[in-house]
């Protein structure tokens, strides 16, 4: 079971309005600012926060019950003058537990109304998250050949191939960032890493590396990942047969 908590700023547009025309410099600052005091707050919690557009994030939220969004929230609250309304899902795969979030939210499904909550709570015992860390491996060879600009749209076609593939399984697809992205996995997500990983390779001539980690919360899940990764490179930097998905035991 995995639960998860979508965060979307209210009113965000006209809001924005009211800032006059020479906002974009202030908007672009309010919310990278926004992204680092979420990641920052939900983090403490072993939470694991995911851009989805720069006005909405989702959260992989496992083990954080009502009381601890509502303390977020009022957190956000003393911070920021804008208000942001969270709506908790949670299902047997990460998109089942989206469609939840958007159910409740859509609905309007209230948790807390003081406080712009929406959704469902969330009481089995039962938690676990399975996070796949993707990167493209040796990208920078490119660079001798291509410009940034070429590199960032190799890498924006990949996330967009990564996104819709990776949903047909019920995972959900994020860009973290350089070459590295993160897919919040089910388990049909899971048994198509490697799959996945050969078409790219056949079809756009791009290798990636695969870790994986399944934990009880997104942070013990992201760092097994990222380990299974860090994996992958010793072992190809040991000059033994190069792997290019792995998990690590729990």
């Amino acid at each position: 079971m995995i639960q998860l908590s979508i965060l979307k700023i209210q009113d965000y547009g006209p809001w924005t309005l009211t800032l006059g025309s020479d906002r974009e410099h202030e908007l672009q600052i309010l919310q990278a600012s926004l992204y680092k005091e979420l990641q920052r707050q939900f983090s403490q919690k072993n939470c694991l926060v995911f851009l989805n557009r720069a006005d909405e994030f989702f959260v992989v939220s496992n083990n954080l019950d009502l009381e601890g969004h509502v303390k977020i929230q009022k957190n956000l609250e003393s911070i920021f003058e804008i208000s942001l309304s969270i709506s908790i899902g949670y299902g047997n795969s990460p998109f089942e537990a989206n469609q939840k979030a958007y159910e409740g939210k859509k609905n309007k499904i209230s948790l807390d109304k003081n406080h712009n909550i929406f959704g469902f709570e969330n009481n089995s015992l039962n938690h676990e998250v399975i996070i796949m860390h993707f990167d493209v491996d040796n990208l920078s060879s490119r660079r001798e050949t291509m410009s940034p600009y070429e590199i960032s749209l190799i890498i924006i076609e990949l996330y967009a191939k990564m996104s819709k593939l990776f949903l047909e399984k019920n995972s959900l697809s994020f860009f973290l960032g350089g070459d590295n992205f993160m897919v919040v996995a089910s388990k049909e997500g899971k048994k198509f890493a490697k799959d996945f990983v050969e078409l790219i390779k056949k079809e756009d001539g791009i290798i990636l590396n695969c870790g994986i980690g399944t934990g009880s919360t997104s942070r013990e899940a992201a760092k097994l990942a990222t380990k299974s990764l860090d994996t992958i490179r010793e072992i190809r930097d040991s000059g033994k047969e190069k792997i290019e998905v792995y998990e690590l035991p729990c």
